[in-house]
């Protein structure tokens, strides 16, 4: 009988747990969880969920599942085109843990691999689209585009007028933009710019290129039309098509914005994609989101890291240019190896294949005497049917091919890689008509064929043989710190296993290769899978409703709180306005306020960490007229179960609020207690968190949002959605219906496998690890916050701020000595300055915990020879950590010994060496690099 899957998520077996509980002084899991949740939260009934699997039975489910979804060949375009991932680049980097359980380069030293993936997936941006800079992703086309639109609202808050969309854009895009740009007050115009810009005041356009129709049109009038009347031109473009039409930037654009999806990113039913931006010189700091740079190390050695970082939400909070914390680095490192496999010359035969099919099934369906809509094309034709559009589309689906409906006259073609020969004698049975013989079309326009040079750098013309790519992949990969290598203690971030019985389903061709617009028979597989998902969501949560269309935590921020507005405009009550949220809460909370028009009022925090409620009433009543919300973390952004959550609750619905209880902490309540019942109204989950979905190195992640029945029919909508009674009302949060669904079989593999009783085994193995760190370390470190019965949640806070005023050493010192011990570090100086979060998860086992006590315990003691006055502060290890091999040769003049730089464990075959030394900082940012280094760089 095989060993039940609990059994190898969870890391500390039974003899474990004992000695773990024996150091807290608790007889059981039950009671310690029973000391540490408040029993005003604590659930009473069990979860209804299935009863567990094992792997095997999970796996013949989910390729079931996948068996009942119909891929065939996915004509419908709309921005998601069929694509090949070369082998190497599906084996190696998405089916790679090393890439795939890295977490985001927030420690530069430890992440040089995927800092160079990105940089190459930056310049391979910023060469297609012709501009000076290209941010390292974004979470799909549609919000990239609604982040370009408030981009240039905030660059240009001189230009008046709405905002101008093209009628030609993509629908998903507009409506995104739509729901967007509302609550920040930017009106939108949609417009057919085939006459040009309309007439009067624009504070800028967003142009397709080429249009949702297939239609290439000289954008460059508009863009100068625009440029005349103070506004900036928005382009969203299609990269593959960027090969051989004029790019943007040449053409005056001043951001470029899409999907780099179709360069080797399966369509995955929508998601997850690496959305792009790219933006001409001088709104590079406008950028929303994360933009690698290159710096150097302190041996004067090019270093990659990410720049710029005063612009994220976490440090500017309600002034943040965006409320996104993460990226799709995952997807945009396969998309930019996909540039470096094929090279510029394999792009641009890529693309000549794809557009010379389309030019052949362009003059054969002319020449059965069918009307094109458009003369111009790259790979998308519409074609007039009289009538019969449906019948057609019915016709090619026998065929196992998708086409897209139009109207009822008109039907839309589009190529994709994986398109051939057979593909035109199906279009040609579809439409009825009798293939004839003629020359391909040619729908590129003379005058904006390209001329521009891209992909010069040597990395994209160098590594074209199967040999020298892998062996780039592996070597990146061998610069990297991930999961695979040993544990990563992240306050915040839940960094647990991603048993590879969840990750395998995700590259069945029927969940990998389905368009997200194909029609609701041919998804039924995805149907069952996400109702199911949803369902046991709703479950464990407590609400009534969920919504999985959100593809990151802070999208589903910005869901949960377009719910609450929405309800309370419907009730008539459009003064409420105001947002409380406590200081301690992420740094997304205030932003994602802001995104939907609401003012944010700060709740203090007591000395304890926990929300002040005297100042909690006084704000409620302060503003009981126009109070929304209040979004608070539980358990709190300190690693603390509150005991006056439940009161906080009152208060707020008292006074006429929602109480919006941020799930990124759920972890250490599934199964033990549930928001929606506690209190809550609305909620968001992270699934790169608690439901195993991996970080990929920064991306991708699912942040579904669960409501009580009333905000139910706020929920998100989709213009495109499979079910017509989803199609209108809140608008759309994400670009496909259904978000990032590619990667949801990781949680519903995870659940199905746990069952109710092995979820909340996690949860209370979680959050006794984390109670264990806490006795061990704060024997040697201050434990800043505990709750009222003296244990922590799932995570714990080590308090360095005295250490550092009296020895000089601060958190960032031990954090990159940690990589000499061989570890990734805590979170930094979050939610405290000056602090590390430190959260085990339930998946590290006893010797891996004691691993890392271990060496902070030693680190300690490094610390005290330095107050000794053994060590200056400049002159130690820790300050000149992390420690590379070039420290084993040449001259030695520090006053420790070379063992311990790099050996302070012990010398082991397996001990991490960080290719970099300590990564300058300040240094990056005043000297902003943001593509492929010249090769120069590279070399001593």
């Amino acid at each position: 009988m095989s060993t039940p899957f609990v059994n190898r998520h969870i890391g500390p077996d039974d003899q474990q747990v004992a000695t773990m509980l024996d150091r807290l002084g608790h007889p059981s899991l039950e009671a310690l969880m029973d000391a540490a949740v408040p029993k005003s939260i604590r659930s009473t009934d069990p979860l209804h969920l299935p009863d567990a699997v094992d792997e095997e039975r999970a796996a013949a489910e989910m390729r079931a599942m996948a068996g009942r979804n119909v891929p065939g060949e996915p004509m419908i375009g709309l921005g998601y085109h069929a694509t090949v991932t070369p082998a190497v680049i599906r084996r190696n980097v998405r089916e790679d843990p090393s890439w795939y359980t890295a977490y985001t380069p927030y420690q530069p030293e430890i992440s040089q691999g995927r800092l160079e993936a990105l940089i190459n997936f930056q310049t391979m941006v910023a060469d297609l689209a012709g501009l000076a800079t290209a941010g390292s992703s974004l979470l799909d086309e549609g919000t990239a585009a609604a982040e370009a639109v408030a981009l240039a609202f905030r660059a240009n808050r001189l230009a008046s007028g709405p905002f101008v969309v093209d009628a030609d854009a993509l629908p998903q895009t507009i409506d995104v933009v739509r729901t967007r740009a509302e609550g920040i007050g930017i009106e939108i115009l949609v417009a057919d710019l085939a006459a040009g810009l309309p007439d009067g005041d624009v504070s800028g356009v967003l142009i397709q290129y080429p249009g949702a129709s297939g239609r290439i049109a000289d954008i460059k009038p508009v863009i100068d039309a625009v440029h005349e009347r103070g506004g900036l031109a928005v382009v969203a473009a299609d990269l593959l098509a960027l090969t051989v039409l004029e790019a943007p930037g040449a053409l005056g654009a001043d951001v470029v914005v899409g999907s780099a999806q179709r360069f080797g990113v399966p369509l995955f039913y929508g998601g997850p994609h690496a959305g792009f931006m790219a933006v001409r010189e001088g709104l590079e700091r406008q950028l929303p989101g994360r933009l690698v740079g290159v710096s150097v190390d302190a041996e004067g050695r090019p270093a990659y890291r990410l720049a710029l970082q005063t612009r994220e939400q976490h440090i500017r909070r309600d002034k943040a240019t965006s409320n996104i914390c993460t990226a799709q680095v995952l997807l945009a490192v396969t998309a930019g190896m996909y540039a470096v496999h094929h090279g510029p010359d394999g792009l641009r035969a890529i693309a000549g294949d794809i557009h010379d099919l389309a030019g052949r099934a362009a003059a054969s369906l002319r020449g059965a005497g069918l009307e094109l809509v458009n003369d111009t094309f790259f790979d998308t034709l519409q074609v007039r049917v009289s009538g019969r559009a449906a019948e057609v589309v019915a016709a090619a689906r026998a065929e196992e091919g998708h086409l897209r409906l139009v109207d009822a006259d008109t039907v839309g073609i589009s190529f994709g890689e994986t398109a051939g020969a057979p593909t035109l004698r199906a279009l040609h049975t579809a439409f009825g008509v009798t293939p004839v013989a003629v020359q391909p079309a040619d729908g590129l326009p003379p005058a904006l064929r390209r001329t521009t040079d891209f992909l010069t750098h040597p990395v994209f013309n160098t590594h074209h043989n199967e040999t020298s790519m892998l062996r780039y992949i592996t070597r990146l990969a061998h610069r990297d710190y991930a999961l695979d290598r040993g544990m990563i203690p992240l306050g915040s971030c839940t960094m647990k296993l991603n048993a590879t019985t969840e990750m395998e389903p995700i590259s069945l061709a029927g969940f990998a290769h389905l368009h997200p617009f194909v029609a609701a028979e041919s998804a039924d597989g995805y149907r069952e899978l996400i109702e199911q998902l949803e369902s046991w969501l709703a479950e464990v949560t407590g609400y009534d409703r969920v919504s999985i269309q959100p593809n990151a935590g802070a999208q589903g921020e910005f869901a949960g709180m377009l719910a609450i507005r929405n309800y309370h405009r419907a009730n008539g009550q459009d003064q409420r306005d105001v947002c409380l949220i406590p200081s301690s809460a992420h740094g997304t909370n205030p932003a994602s306020a802001v995104m939907v028009g609401m003012k944010v009022v700060v709740v203090k925090s007591n000395d304890d960490g926990t929300v002040d409620l005297d100042d909690l009433r006084a704000k409620c009543e302060q503003h009981a007229g126009t109070l929304a919300a209040i979004m608070v973390t539980y358990p709190s952004t300190h690693g603390v179960y509150e005991e006056t959550i439940t009161e906080l609750c009152d208060i707020v619905h008292e006074h006429g609020g929602q109480v919006y209880v941020d799930g990124a902490n759920f972890n250490a309540l599934l199964g033990y207690a549930q928001p929606g019942r506690f209190g809550g109204d609305v909620s968001h989950l992270n699934l790169h968190k608690t439901f195993c979905i991996p970080h990929g190195g920064g991306g991708p992640g699912v942040g579904p949002v669960a409501v009580r029945a009333h905000l139910a029919p706020y929920l998100p909508t989709h213009p495109l959605h499979p079910d017509a009674d989803r199609r209108e009302g809140t608008g759309a949060t994400s670009a496909a219906p259904f978000g990032s669904a590619g990667i949801l079989p990781i949680s519903w593999a995870y659940i199905r496998m746990m069952g109710a009783e092995g979820l909340t085994r996690a949860t209370a193995v979680a959050v006794l690890s984390a109670n264990y760190v806490a006795a061990r370390l704060g024997e040697h470190f201050p434990v800043l916050y505990r709750g009222e019965s003296g244990l922590v949640a799932h995570e714990c806070i080590l308090d360095l701020r005295d250490i550092s005023k009296e020895t000089g050493v601060s958190v960032d010192d031990v954090a990159k000595r940690l990589i000499d011990y061989g570890f990734h570090a805590p979170t930094m100086s979050f939610p405290v300055a000056g602090t590390l979060m430190v959260e085990p998860t339930e998946s590290e086992d006893l010797t891996e915990l004691d691993r890392f006590c271990d060496a902070m315990i030693a680190i300690k003691d490094e610390i005290d020879r330095v107050a000794a006055g053994e060590w200056a502060v400049d002159a130690s290890p820790l300050a000149n950590a992390p420690h590379t091999s070039r420290a084993l040769v040449g001259e030695w003049d520090r006053p420790y010994s070379r063992e311990l730089a790099v050996f302070p464990s012990g010398i082991s075959p397996d001990k991490y060496w960080p290719p970099v030394a300590r990564i300058d900082q300040a240094f990056g940012d005043r000297n902003l690099v943001c593509a492929c280094p010249p090769l120069e760089e590279y070399v001593e």
